[in-house]
């Protein structure tokens, strides 16, 4: 997905973020954001060619993310819902800021343990 995160002038993080951060993913349909769900999908920050970029430094304001779906049970509410060109919200706790889906990956199978 693409990724923009609002300035802390437009109500997002006054503290640098960082690979291995924890915010969550809302949809921006309406009516999957009045079920008021916590889906438990954290980005992982890439570079343009795929690759992860390191831990412990500050990720810059837009670019690329993969998100991880963390809770297995509610893969298959995502597997009807996400989609490219699905527009959603990071948040922590409130809005900070928004992405695009623009490749869709292993939605439809879990991780192996």
């Amino acid at each position: 997905m693409t990724y923009s995160l609002f300035s802390a002038e437009e109500g997002g993080r006054t503290t640098p973020h960082f690979q291995q951060i924890r915010w969550d993913f809302s949809y921006a349909d309406e009516e999957i954001i009045m079920r008021n769900l916590l889906f438990m999908i954290w980005p992982e920050f890439i570079t343009p060619s795929g690759e992860m970029l390191p831990e412990g430094e500050s990720m810059p304001r837009h670019g690329l993310a993969d998100m991880l779906i963390i809770n297995p049970d509610s893969r298959s509410f995502h597997c009807q819902h996400i989609k490219r060109g699905l527009r959603g919200y990071l948040h922590e706790g409130h809005r900070i800021g928004v992405c695009e889906v623009v490749e869709v990956l292993a939605l439809h199978q879990n991780p192996k343990s």
